[in-house]
């Protein structure tokens, strides 16, 4: 894009963002709003959707969306849209949402208008919610603008408020042990900003959850890991896959289709009267399942894909 090869969008433009992240952040809710979060075992909670945006390889323009809408406990997918589209925001760091929400927040407002009953109820976010430099990532500003409990689930930390990926940190994560185990994210300001994540037994690398909107942190936490089949939530999961088959199909990529859950990982059952903070992580033996490779996002920190912002 012209913006990318000139370094990056004009100085107006930044502050414009910066303006609307603090105009929303102050709409954001970091409690929980609804009975079944507060249940132990999420009695009353139905439908969990997972969002993702898959990029072209080597094409900083074209990408998919995709929104998918699982039951829950059963974690099997009942509705899932993609569409491919074409990116009119730059990518810069600390503003993923304005390149990315617009295209997420058409198919949540198309699921509304089309089919309400399978409106889920919370989503999961592949990336930040306040545990972002301006305490606005992607998932409250998705949670904000479609008035949904939204979870952030980032797959690498992201290094804000003195948080960083040093010694110490690395120690904290040799500790965590097993399946639910995990630890605080504070920062230097004394604000605790997400929890490191354990959510699998088979991996050693944490996941980084933050409130999006709508939801406490304790309770975000212990859905994560109620989602998880593998180190990643099925619904970001799921939406990952649909969105890179999606791409195959469109672009005439060669290979079979992308498989969509095993049956024999099934999640564990939520923990009655747990609270799921005790030390965390978690990932399957592959991650993800295979299908046609998705470019990262252009930048230093974000080159693994949709784990920064």
């Amino acid at each position: 894009m012209a913006l990318e090869a000139a370094g990056g969008p004009p100085e107006e433009t930044l502050s414009l963002w910066k303006r609307e992240q603090a105009r929303l952040k102050a709409h954001v809710v970091d409690r929980d709003t609804e009975t079944w979060q507060r249940d132990p075992a999420f009695s009353g909670l139905q439908r969990v959707g997972g969002v993702d945006v898959s990029f072209v390889k080597g094409d900083s323009v074209r990408a998919c969306a995709s929104l998918v809408v699982l039951s829950f406990p059963e974690l099997e997918v009942v509705y899932e849209e993609s569409r491919m589209v074409s990116l009119t925001a730059p990518y810069v760091s600390g503003f993923l949402a304005f390149r990315e929400v617009p295209f997420l927040l058409e198919l949540v407002q198309q699921l509304r208008e089309k089919e309400p009953g399978l409106m889920p109820q919370v989503l999961l976010v592949d990336g930040n919610g306040v545990l972002h430099h301006r305490g606005f990532g992607v998932a409250c500003h998705l949670g904000v603008l479609t008035d949904l409990p939204c979870v952030g689930v980032a797959k690498k930390l992201l290094q804000v408020d003195g948080l960083e990926n040093n010694a110490l940190h690395k120690e904290k994560i040799r500790l965590l042990q097993t399946q639910g185990d995990s630890f605080p994210l504070l920062g230097d300001s004394g604000t605790v900003l997400g929890m490191a994540l354990r959510s699998h037994d088979r991996s050693t690398r944490p996941l980084y959850i933050s409130v999006g909107h709508r939801m406490s942190l304790e309770a975000a936490v212990r859905l994560t890991r109620c989602c998880c089949r593998f180190r990643i939530p099925e619904p970001v999961r799921q939406a990952d896959i649909c969105s890179r088959e999606h791409i195959r199909k469109s672009l005439g990529l060669p290979g079979p289709p992308t498989p969509r859950s095993p049956k024999a990982q099934r999640p564990v059952a939520c923990p009655k009267g747990d609270s799921g903070e005790s030390s965390g992580e978690g990932q399957p033996p592959q991650d993800h399942s295979p299908g046609p490779r998705t470019a990262p996002r252009p930048g230093s920190q974000e080159q693994a894909g949709k784990d920064w912002q």
